[in-house]
């Protein structure tokens, strides 16, 4: 079948081990199904298993895919849960210490087909494209529980999004301005933060600006380039919610102003799947629509991961068949 892979670790040139080529069908173990795939979303989840992030070396060739939307064999059409959990698990899926996302461990979703646990499918809102539900699954279901379920916001706060254009930043826009919130957020250059307006975004800033005022929380994916912005940006026990580090890991923690005035920082790793659920209900109740800033064909899809190599995106980079 065909499909778009990762051939092997490189951690220096990744898109030296992309390959849009084909790979065997894959087989339905008891109590999986095979989803025919008709769009799969583009996570940096995926650059980062072409550099052998997360990944063993023997789980190669990998498919890279880990979300996406498509269409059960009776015709029912779902959106994909990415987390796998072990079947004696019992509790929230992200704590789960054998959990596993698609492509660390198992075959992805840009293919033609995707094998996952039964459990892991829901059913797609009709009021979604498949390009939009293949969105849902990853970014936005990242971005979901960052803001309802570890932030302790409430509606009437303030927060700030570091970085404008990505998925994830996208989402908790558009989520937080339906829900009530004030929405604040940088960005590197007024294109990115002119969507980020339009979006929804109540101000936009450039990267590292001062603020008008403190804020309640700010929601970080960039890490050590922003960190020491986002700590100053915090009104006293304030939080920021953490859920990547596309700029690297190792900021200084600024311990001083963390104990000073009782900050609080929460890590959060994608979602459950009744989290899924809720956000597939949320935005459909709300009519929001995910920014979509790419749409491209499968077998195009260097051409995408090039751009979010790059930063060129403007929401989500989705491949569609």
């Amino acid at each position: 079948m065909f499909a778009v892979y990762a051939k092997e670790a490189n951690p220096d040139d990744p898109l030296a081990s992309l390959v849009v080529g084909e790979r065997p069908e894959p087989e339905v173990p008891d109590g999986w199904v095979k989803v025919s795939v008709r769009a799969a979303s583009l996570n940096m989840h995926d650059i980062w298993t072409l550099r052998g992030v997360g990944i063993k070396q023997e789980q190669f060739p990998m498919i890279l895919g880990c979300d996406g939307a498509g269409v059960l064999d009776d015709g029912t059409e779902v959106v994909i849960h990415s987390v796998v959990n072990d079947a004696s698990w019992r509790g929230d899926d992200t704590l789960d210490p054998k959990r596993t996302l698609l492509t660390e461990k198992h075959q992805g979703t840009f293919a033609d087909s995707v094998v996952v646990p039964a459990r892991n499918v829901l059913p797609k809102p009709a009021g979604l494209s498949f390009a939009e539900a293949a969105t849902m699954g990853t970014a936005w279901l990242t971005a979901y529980r960052m803001l309802f379920v570890k932030s302790g916001l409430r509606p009437g706060q303030t927060f700030l999004v570091q970085g404008a254009s990505g998925g994830v930043s996208t989402a908790l826009v558009q989520l937080g301005r339906a829900a009530g919130f004030r929405v604040w957020v940088t960005g590197r250059s007024e294109e990115k933060r002119a969507l980020a307006e339009q979006l929804g975004a109540h101000q936009t800033f450039e990267s590292g600006a001062r603020l008008p005022e403190r804020v309640d929380a700010v929601f970080e994916t960039v890490g050590k380039a922003t960190w020491a912005h986002s700590m100053k940006s915090l009104k006293p026990g304030g939080t920021i919610v953490v859920s990547g580090s596309t700029s690297g890991p190792d900021p200084s923690a600024d311990l001083q102003r963390l104990f000073f005035l009782q900050l609080n920082v929460v890590g959060s790793t994608m979602g459950t799947r009744d989290e899924l659920a809720d956000l597939l209900s949320y935005t459909d109740l709300a009519g929001i629509r995910p920014q979509i800033g790419a749409e491209l064909p499968f077998k195009q899809a260097e051409s995408g991961f090039s751009d979010m190599m790059k930063g060129a995106t403007a929401g989500k980079i989705v491949f569609v068949r």
